[in-house]
């Protein structure tokens, strides 16, 4: 792991949402249909430190290197599981360096502190990949905008 990683709010530091709207844009965009400028006015809607929706950054210094968020109902075809984490990103020099296993559990940290019992999140590795390791069991496969995803879940203590 690189390391000086430390992770602060995007509330914090919303001089960054062009790179994380950017980052999502690029990683996202065409599944999502939507532009750079609605991935950034949607971000606005992340800038709590102690609420849902939020977001959190990857540091390593001043350099910003990954972002993942929580939100709410993030798939509309479960409107009985409220909790969601997504938008798990790093930026590609810092990949294979665990900075995303670190981003979930931290946004499992903070969903924790904030009373969230169990939290969802989709992903496009059918196998779980990253979150399989990490304790994520899956519900079901679904298609999602086009793509197949693993729906997963996991209980927080």
């Amino acid at each position: 792991m690189t390391k000086h990683i430390e992770f602060a709010f995007l509330a914090d530091k919303p001089e960054l949402i062009p790179t994380v709207a950017n980052w999502y844009f690029n990683e996202w965009g065409a599944l999502a249909n939507a532009s750079l400028e609605v991935f950034t006015q949607k971000l606005d809607d992340y800038l709590n430190t102690d609420k849902i929706p939020l977001l959190v950054i990857a540091m390593d210094g001043t350099t910003a290197i990954g972002a993942a968020h929580l939100r709410f109902h993030e798939m509309s075809i479960y409107p009985d599981k409220e909790h969601w984490i997504g938008g798990v990103y790093v930026d590609a020099p810092y990949r294979g360096k665990h900075i995303a296993s670190a981003l979930v559990q931290n946004i499992e940290n903070i969903a924790i502190r904030l009373g969230v019992s169990q939290l969802h999140l989709q992903t496009e590795q059918l196998n779980g990949g990253l979150y399989a390791k990490l304790g994520w069991q899956e519900i079901e496969q679904v298609e999602s905008r086009g793509v197949d995803v693993s729906v997963r879940v996991k209980s927080l203590s």
